[in-house]
């Protein structure tokens, strides 16, 4: 069972609820790994855009990454697809040609429209081959057609009576002595209407046969028939054909002729194509399948897959851009390959299976740790790909003013505006006048934009940041932002969930915050809104500055319930 050949991608992708720097080093990353030489890199976003990213976008004629929202291994990616299948009108010699010829254990039994009616295993039709010695009569049975007798021995067709039409039959060999032949008794007597006689070159046996009128005469070993024996056949309708083997392998050929409907196990279960393999793996744990099976909605077969599909190496490749944090992470993270991670933020609580490339460096932007890899390697980014990485550098460092700036920042934006053609303060500018998020967008949205999720002394909390050019956008929707934010703390499995509304021209900010109580009684910044908005002078930067005071903040707090 081939599966089809593809080639491996890596997805380059940012963390959740994406800023311009997540997207921007995504960008920039894949294009350094393609221009290294290295294919199958592809940039992703698990999140959507907004006007500043749009605009970066746009002005740098770069197609908006490709959305994950979950990169959950799935069943559609360990199923085979090219399935081998059976009709369930099919004769245990079409199943078993199948079997052999695709060296495989179990079929799905299929109508014509695809739908899947059970399956039948080789161990199935081993069962309906073993002698039952208490039940004579089922050695010799067989449910099927004249037609299908024919065609499971290639026979020569001498006459056909009613040779499409289903029946029970049951097979004899006919070497007793003629005078003893038809003349049985007790529970083995068979109508003649229902045997199908099996004989050699025996004229007397073949004529006693149609003399009777047996259902169907089966002369074996590819031997010649007299005419005259065609045409008795054809009078008494008695149906003919010649064998090319012997007696005895043509009578086992003749049980083959059998249909399956009878033997197709009709009990299964079912997975859908979008089914996660953990929760499939717990299903199937105890289960002795030699298969399962997949469809889709309407019943249609999909696939097909094993417990060795499920222990194979998962195929999704990802490499983490401007985070390290599993809760910040793509959903489904943890159950594939991360390959390397580009970061600059501090280390958080991260496993992998094997050793990983990692580059963790106390700059302002990943986009920066990302040019100076062009810079190091002796490669030049496009204009359009030294103008994205400039763009995640401005946004994170607030232009290089904002206290995550470091000097190596502002020595690879100097670097890049020769290369991208624009200067840093021109590009500022653009991208900080570009739409405001609160406007732009529905106040549920704006309270979770580049949102980030942390947990500090078994506290769990999220921070989410926007920039605004003055705090005039915020101040008009204060009260929805509000309530949108107190909607989202008590739905989600956290303390407490604050927005920080950063002023880009007087590097001041805003905190609009919403959960527990105690803790936000020791905030010492002054209250705008007391428990629901802060001032914080100077304040820019959710990295260095404001996790920092709520970690800080924490500590002697007692841990809040964080239930729903």
């Amino acid at each position: 069972m081939p599966r089809s050949e593809q080639q491996e991608v890596t997805y380059v992708i940012g963390h959740k609820n994406p800023d311009a720097d997540a997207v921007c080093s995504a960008i920039a990353y894949a294009n350094f790994k393609i221009l290294s030489g290295q294919k199958g890199y592809i940039p992703a976003r698990c999140g959507n855009t907004n006007a500043r990213i749009d605009t970066i976008l746009a002005k740098f004629n770069q197609p908006t990454p490709l959305f994950l929202g979950d990169v959950s291994p799935r069943v559609r990616d360990i199923m085979v697809s090219n399935v081998v299948k059976v009709h369930e009108d099919a004769t245990m010699s079409e199943a078993l040609q199948l079997i052999d010829e695709h060296d495989v254990r179990v079929l799905p039994v299929v109508d014509s429209e695809d739908i899947l009616k059970g399956s039948i295993s080789i161990f199935q039709m081993g069962d309906y081959f073993v002698p039952k010695f208490s039940e004579p009569r089922s050695m010799r049975h067989v449910f099927t057609s004249i037609s299908d007798v024919a065609h499971a021995l290639q026979a020569d067709v001498k006459n056909l009576r009613d040779g499409d039409s289903l029946e029970d039959m049951y097979v004899k060999i006919g070497a007793m002595d003629i005078r003893s032949f038809g003349k049985m008794s007790g529970s083995d007597v068979i109508p003649a209407d229902q045997s199908i006689i099996i004989v050699g070159d025996r004229w007397d046996i073949q004529q006693r046969s149609i003399q009777i009128g047996v259902r169907l005469l089966v002369i074996t070993g590819g031997l010649g028939v007299d005419e005259e024996v065609v045409e008795q056949a054809r009078a008494n309708g008695v149906s003919l054909i010649i064998s090319p083997y012997d007696s005895a392998t043509t009578a086992w050929t003749i049980r083959t002729a059998t249909k399956i409907k009878n033997l197709v196990d009709t009990k299964f279960n079912t997975f859908s194509p979008s089914d996660r393999i953990a929760r499939v793996s717990r299903r199937i744990a105890s289960a002795n399948a030699p298969a399962f099976f997949v469809t889709e909605d309407d019943g249609k077969l999909a696939g097909l897959f094993t417990k060795t599909d499920i222990l194979k190496p998962k195929s999704t490749n990802l490499v983490l851009v401007d985070h390290n944090e599993m809760t910040q992470a793509v959903p489904g993270a943890a159950e594939v390959n991360i390959t390397e991670i580009i970061d600059h933020h501090r280390l958080g609580s991260l496993n992998t299976q094997q050793p990983i490339l990692f580059i963790n460096e106390p700059v302002g932007s990943t986009c920066t740790i990302v040019a100076d890899l062009f810079r190091r390697h002796n490669l030049e980014p496009t204009p359009e790909i030294a103008g994205i990485m400039m763009s995640g550098i401005i946004t994170d460092t607030l232009n290089l003013k904002g206290p995550t700036a470091t000097e190596k920042d502002a020595d690879i934006v100097d670097w890049l505006e020769q290369i991208a053609g624009i200067k840093a303060a021109e590009l500022a500018h653009e991208l900080f006048s570009s739409g405001s998020v609160i406007k732009s967008v529905e106040p549920e949205e704006v309270v979770i934009a580049d949102q980030k999720f942390y947990e500090e002394g078994g506290v769990r909390f999220s921070v989410a940041q926007i920039e605004e050019l003055g705090f005039q956008n915020f101040w008009e929707k204060s009260e929805e932002l509000s309530a949108a934010l107190r909607k989202f703390a008590s739905n989600e499995d956290v303390a407490f969930a604050c927005m920080l509304v950063t002023d880009i021209n007087r590097h001041n900010s805003l905190l609009l915050i919403s959960g527990d109580n105690e803790f936000i009684e020791r905030i010492s910044y002054p209250a705008v809104e007391k428990g629901a908005i802060y001032d914080l002078q100077g304040v820019v930067s959710r990295k260095k500055q404001l996790i920092p005071f709520i970690s800080s903040t924490l500590k002697g707090v007692p841990v809040p319930s964080q239930s729903n």
